[in-house]
């Protein structure tokens, strides 16, 4: 490749890097044409993107970046798992997929919302609810909520009611 060429591609990917939140450097030794294949498509229904990168144009791109240094962990074949907002489904993908491929492929390092973040604290992302799933755990809270306030209104109308009545058969009594 020419020189003006790897720096054309290196300023697309340091464009395409700027453009997510969320970035996962991963390792995909092990994996054949056909589970890469497969894998691509399970993020790629999340929404997620995957690319695999040379590890030279990796560095030029991360130049000028307001991203932490990940230059140590351009060793060996590396992808990248790149999405927008949410760093639970990338990580969560990666992990119900490795499942079946020999734990693979291997996370070298994250970053979420310019931080970076290690192995181990994708892992115990992939094991928090997904977004949707505490949206509706919040939403079943609020109605759980107000149908509480609406027993409670209820009660206290018939409590009401109750001591009108009685107020009332008091003074028919009297």
């Amino acid at each position: 490749m020419r020189l003006e060429d790897k720096k054309r591609v290196a300023e697309a990917l340091s464009e395409e890097l700027r453009g997510h939140e969320i970035i996962y450097l991963t390792d995909f030794t092990g994996l054949n044409v056909k589970a890469i294949t497969e894998f691509r498509a399970r993020l790629r229904d999340e929404g997620i993107g995957y690319r695999v990168v040379k590890n030279t144009l990796m560095r030029r791109a991360l130049e000028g970046l307001d991203l932490p240094d990940l230059s140590v962990h351009l060793e060996g074949p590396t992808a990248l798992v790149l999405s927008e907002s949410d760093p639970v489904a990338p990580a969560r993908v990666i992990k119900e997929f490795a499942k079946d491929h020999d734990d693979r492929p291997v996370v070298k390092i994250g970053v979420v919302d310019r931080r970076e973040v290690g192995p181990s604290e994708i892992r115990r992302m992939a094991d928090l609810p997904s977004r949707e799933e505490l949206l509706g755990s919040i939403a079943g809270g609020l109605t759980s909520a107000a149908g509480g306030m609406v027993g409670v209104i209820n009660a206290l109308m018939r409590d009401i009611a109750s001591m009108i009545e009685q107020v009332g058969q008091k003074n028919e009594a009297a």
